[in-house]
């Protein structure tokens, strides 16, 4: 084995991968295989009463839109309220993104079906960033008051499903393809 060849093509890929995370290409880079990957349905949500169907949802709370405005959850009761928890520098939340919007363009009509996607970066300013220039028109907001004990979570992204009971009837940690005919037909089921 010729060492000087492995420390040079390790070294290669070494500062490629350096010269992709410190411009911030790398989650974009990732989370476009990701999207890929969710494209080609080996990853789809799976669609079961999840193990908080019994607990109500907490309505009380407030998120801040880019554009500055407030948005209270209380207004969201009564209505199948789709929820997405995302960061801008979270590969998989930018890999859903797109299947979500898709998701979005086909239910917005809906009358009692509502979606809200809340980014969690510390910075609004870097949330606002990311959505910036995407053609994506499904609604968005900042957590910048918070999350209340419903949305807490422990990874990103975070997809659950209010119905219009108050109840939490889906619950899902970790990136999926939401634009499918199984689970439109769930969403408009509730």
């Amino acid at each position: 084995m010729n060492w000087k060849k492995e420390i040079k093509s390790w070294g290669i890929m070494l500062s490629v991968i350096a010269l992709l995370y410190f411009t911030g290409l790398l989650p974009v880079i990732i989370g476009g295989l990701q999207s890929v990957l969710l494209s080609t349905g080996l990853i789809k949500p799976k669609i079961e009463i999840p193990d908080l169907t019994d607990q109500q949802f907490d309505y009380r709370g407030k998120f801040l839109t880019f554009n500055g405005e407030e948005i209270d959850l209380e207004s969201y009761r009564n209505k199948t309220l789709f929820i997405n928890l995302w960061a801008s520098w979270c590969g998989p939340c930018r890999a859903e993104m797109p299947h979500i919007a898709e998701l979005y363009k086909s239910l917005q009509y809906e009358p009692d079906l509502a979606f809200l996607l809340v980014g969690i970066d510390s910075d609004i300013k870097k949330s606002q960033g990311f959505i910036d220039g995407k053609s994506w028109t499904f609604p968005t907001a900042h957590a910048s008051f918070g999350l209340n004990k419903s949305l807490q979570s422990q990874s990103i992204p975070t997809t659950l499903v209010v119905n219009p009971e108050g109840k939490i009837v889906f619950y899902q940690e970790g990136m999926s393809n939401f634009n499918t005919e199984e689970f439109k037909n769930f969403l408009i089921s509730q």
